[in-house]
This record gives C-alpha cells, structure tokens and sequence, in this order.
C-alpha cells in the first residue's frame, strides 16, 4: 500500500452528527466566501489580497488551535485544511466568533492544497494529533510519511517551522523514526522538557484535553527546514 501522498484517499467519516439549523446556515452563508478555490496556483495574494505570511494547519478538528494562531498573528494568512464537516463548522464559529480575516479553509485533502502552494512559500505548517493509524499494515496511512514530507519540505522555507503533536505511543515511536531518518528537519528539542511540554504560543485544544483527563502523555515536536 502506498503512501498518503500517492493513494490520495481519505479514510474514515466525512460527517458526524446531523447540524443543526443555525450550524447548517453558517455553512450556507460563510463557508464559500472562505473556502480556498478549488483550481490553480494559490498564494498568500490570491487567498488574501495582499502579501502575508502563510501558516497552514493539516486536520485542524474543531478548529480551536487555528483560530487560537489567527488570533494571536493577525499579520499572519492561515490555511486549515479538514474533511470532516463538523470540524469545518466548528472553525467556522471561531472565524466568526473572534472576528478573524486571515483565515481560509479547505474541506478535504490537506496535500490538494499544499501542492498548488509555490515552492519555499510556508512559513509554519501544523499537525496536530493526526489520526495514528496504530495496525501495522495501515502505517503507510500516515500522514508522517516520506511521500507527504517531501511535499511538505519542498514549500516549507528555509528556516520555517514544521510543529507536530500526538498523544499515541505507536505515532510517536514512528514519527520519531521516520524524522530522524530526514536531512531536510532538524529537531529543536535539546531536553525532554522541549517535547514534553505545550509551548506558550501553542493553543490547546478539545483533544488534547481529553487526551490529558485519560492520562496519555502528549509529546510536542518542533523541527525546522533545513
């Protein structure tokens, strides 16, 4: 089996629960004017109508730690990329709740979106507790894999941060392995304090409460573009 890079199929629910009226009207009335088009190039110029900075979240959830760095970098442009619906209209409250500018969205594949990025043109990017995929035969499902990193490095800058987070011992284990086998990331952890740690400017999320009130250690990766 191949990698998420190459397979280009998301696995697993596309909704949950039925939305209600008023979640099912925000999605009517805002999604498309914040929606990343769906064809050609895109940049910071065409997403934002001016030159800004780009983060880009890969499966934000509810959307908390995305609206949360919008919040906090409003000089900044953010993509969140998310299939699930439900998670879409939970970012979309956020949107409007904090009266955010700089964020756009894209309901589906994280890696349709980064490919149509110019080379060298992300300042961040963000994976938050992706899905771990824990059985050995559905591993090459991950999205820490050699296939999406290539991507992801080709349009992360020099010097650009890539952060990624998990609660699950076996995501852990691999993504370690999997990173530490690249020359294009070096890891800025130099004690476990940096890895074991939520940094100050790292919003946390539903999940990562809930990961917390059931005793799971979360480990925090920082690595930069070499």
């Amino acid at each position: 089996m191949n990698d998420p890079s190459v397979i280009r199929r998301l696995y697993g629910r596309r909704q949950g629960h039925k939305l209600r009226l008023g979640q099912a009207a925000l999605v009517e009335e805002t999604l498309a004017d914040l929606s990343v088009p769906e064809e050609g190039p895109i940049d910071a110029m065409t997403l934002f109508g001016k030159d800004l900075p780009l983060h880009l979240e890969i499966g934000f959830g509810a959307g908390e730690h995305l609206a949360g760095q919008a919040a906090m970098n409003p000089d900044v442009g953010f993509i969140g990329c998310e299939p699930f619906l439900n998670g879409v209209v939970g970012a979309l409250a956020h949107i409007r709740d904090g009266e955010l500018t700089n964020v756009r969205l894209h309901m589906g594949d994280a890696l349709e979106v980064i490919e149509r990025l110019p080379d060298a043109s992300l300042d961040r990017l963000y994976l938050l507790h992706p899905d771990p995929w824990r059985k050995a035969r559905h591993a090459k499902r991950r999205m820490v894999n050699h296939g999406p990193l290539d991507t992801i490095a080709a349009k992360l800058k020099p010097g650009a941060e890539f952060r990624l987070g998990t609660d699950d011992p076996t995501y852990c284990r691999w993504s370690m392995m999997i990173m530490n086998a690249r020359r294009d990331f070096e890891w800025q952890a130099k004690t476990p304090h940096d890895f074991l740690t939520r940094p100050d400017d790292w919003p946390e999320t539903r999940y990562e409460r809930k990961a917390r009130r059931q005793d799971h250690e979360v480990w925090y990766y920082r690595y930069l573009r070499v």
